[in-house]
C-alpha cells in the first residue's frame, strides 16, 4: 500500500491547523477549517483507492468479476463535503453576526466574549 496520500492528508490537515492557530481573523479560521475538512476527502480517496478498479456498477457483468471499488468510502465522501459545507456556511453566517453586533472580526477584539 502506497503511503503518500496518508502524508498529503497529514500535511493538508496540519496546515489547516497551523492557519487556524495563527489567525487573526475570523473568516480565514473558518477558512482554515475548511482546509482541515479537506483533508479528510484525501484520507476517504486513498482508504477507498484500489488499482485497476472500476466502479461498483454491475450492470454489465456478474458480481466477482472485476475488482471494484468500495461504494461505501463514496457515500461517505460525499457525505462529508455536504457536511462540510453546512458547516462552513453555518460558520461565515455566524462570522457575519458577529462582525454586525461588535464591528470587528479579529478575536483579540472581541472583549465582550472573554470570560
Amino acid at each position: 500500500m502506497d503511503v503518500l496520500p496518508y502524508l498529503v492528508a497529514a500535511w493538508v490537515f496540519l496546515a489547516g491547523c497551523h492557519g487556524l492557530a495563527t489567525s487573526r481573523n475570523l473568516i480565514h479560521a473558518v477558512g482554515c477549517l475548511s482546509v482541515c475538512q479537506a483533508a479528510t476527502y484525501v484520507l476517504l480517496v486513498a482508504v477507498g483507492y484500489r488499482d485497476g478498479a472500476t466502479a461498483p456498477v454491475y450492470s454489465d457483468t456478474e458480481p466477482g468479476s472485476r475488482p471494484v471499488v468500495d461504494p461505501v468510502v463514496q457515500a461517505l465522501a460525499l457525505t462529508d463535503v455536504v457536511v462540510g459545507a453546512t458547516v462552513t456556511a453555518l460558520l461565515l453566517a455566524l462570522v457575519m453576526q458577529t462582525a454586525k453586533r461588535h464591528g470587528t472580526v479579529d478575536p483579540d477584539k472581541l472583549s465582550e466574549l472573554r470570560g
